[in-house]
């Protein structure tokens, strides 16, 4: 079998999971407002009552919303929004919202990713970045694979000088429960090409990435 290039996928690890996943027989909404209604009992409580009567139903929904990503493709999402275009010099996205979900908890993770490439021939449209990282944050996640996930996306439809990503989040497994030290932030980051060979280039980003637009 050939595997096309699927960023989403970024280990065998991860390949033989999808592949094995397709396989599966598909999970009704049904079965899984049931499932939900066992961990309420579990948790105490009464279903059945007035308040959790469609709790069942909302949840399946609201978790069906949260994890939409991965029913969706790089190709549907991109739309032919990729042009040649004789640019070279740094694109810059900052502070692109990003809500997702830790895979170990279900708890929110919530904060901005700053994406930017160095064109080569080909460039992407604004829009379609922020959306690229709406994709891969609406899975179950972690931050470190999120980072690299979107890095390589890019790479890999531009064929860019280089990529690079940092996403700055504040994990609620971590402020709600746990340690549950409020306030605190992760950052991580991804660098491709000559973001990642030249410290210029790099700091370049950095500085970009720190500064604070003041629009009047």
């Amino acid at each position: 079998m050939t595997l096309s290039f699927r960023p989403e996928l970024n280990s065998a690890e991860e390949v033989v999971s999808s592949l094995s996943t397709q396989n599966k027989s598909k999970v009704t909404d049904e079965e899984m407002r049931q499932a939900v209604r066992t961990l309420l009992i579990g948790l105490g409580e009464d279903p059945d009552r007035e308040g959790l009567k469609d709790t069942p139903k909302r949840v399946v929904k609201a978790l069906q919303f949260l994890t939409k990503g991965y029913h969706e493709s790089l190709d549907e999402l991109l739309n032919g929004a990729v042009f040649t275009e004789n640019a070279n010099e740094m694109v810059l996205i900052r502070d692109i919202d990003i809500f997702s979900s830790c895979e170990h908890h279900i708890l929110p993770i919530l904060g901005r990713a700053h994406v930017a490439y160095i064109p080569n021939g080909k460039v992407i449209g604004l829009s379609k970045i922020a959306r690229i990282c709406e994709m891969y944050a609406r899975r179950l996640q972690v931050q470190e694979r999120l980072t690299l996930q979107i890095a390589d996306a890019l790479q890999g439809l531009l064929q860019p000088q280089g990529v690079a990503v940092v996403v700055e989040a504040s994990h609620m497994c971590m402020v709600m429960r746990g340690v549950q030290k409020p306030g605190s932030w992760t950052v991580t980051s991804a660098m491709r090409g000559v973001f990642a060979e030249d410290a210029k280039t790099r700091e370049e980003f950095m500085n970009l990435v720190r500064h604070k637009a003041n629009f009047h």
